[in-house]
């Protein structure tokens, strides 16, 4: 069932001569504007994969994935009953969440007919206790009733690997390996690897060695016209 999110989403793009929920061949989409077509990607990228995949063969398409900054949990004491509690979650979304989607989506973005949006938003997840009568249910666990848009925080566009570059930090080594890369943008080498991955397998930075046991990065030097 469609949330409430994902509807005022698709109405931010919503403009004269738009069309919600279009079928385009085998496909429905989101939002089909005349001159492109808007896919909302609430779930993971790997979902649509395919899907996207396939609609670039011929058709221009934005692709919008939110990212989670900040989420207030609004807590209810039955599907559909009165709220009990309200608080904000300690996690926070962050841009470079974006990776951890790309990882598996490498063979369909970059591509020439292909932009990708990434809002930050904030929302309100309306939850109550779930799973009904099971005997083992645990006090924390929860339903998801609907999660609600409160606030777009800011946009990011990337149409090429490029572009995804200009979140790696200033005065990074060259060449890098990943622990450099995770100290400098202070997130955990994991990360840091999946980051590098995604942009070695766009052409955006390239193997160039080892030093001990990690690989090192850096980006393809331009070639200077003749």
């Amino acid at each position: 069932m469609e949330t409430t999110l994902h509807r005022q989403l698709k109405e931010r793009y919503l403009t004269d001569g738009a069309a919600v929920e279009q079928r385009v061949g085998r496909y429905r989409i989101d939002v089909a504007r005349p001159d492109v077509l808007i896919e909302i990607q609430l779930a993971s990228l790997t979902a649509i994969r395919d899907k996207i995949a396939a609609l670039v063969k011929q058709h221009r398409v934005l692709l919008v994935k939110p990212i989670i900054a900040r989420k207030h949990l609004v807590k209810l004491g039955r599907a559909g009953g009165r709220v009990v509690e309200r608080r904000l979650s300690p996690k926070r979304g962050r841009l470079l969440d974006l990776f951890d989607e790309l990882v598996h989506f490498t063979r369909v973005f970059p591509h020439r007919r292909l932009t990708l949006e990434v809002p930050l938003v904030e929302i309100e997840e309306w939850r109550y206790p779930g799973h009904g009568r099971r005997r083992w249910r645990r006090p924390g666990d929860h339903q998801v009733e609907d999660q609600r848009l409160v606030e777009v925080l800011e946009v990011h566009r990337f149409r090429a690997a490029k572009d995804l570059c200009q979140l790696l930090p200033r005065r990074l080594p060259r060449p890098f390996h990943t622990g450099q890369l995770a100290e400098r943008l202070g997130v955990e080498r994991w990360l840091a690897q999946r980051v590098a991955y995604c942009l070695r397998e766009m052409g955006a930075v390239k193997t160039v060695g080892k030093r001990g046991g990690a690989w090192l990065y850096a980006a393809p030097v331009p070639r200077k016209a003749a």
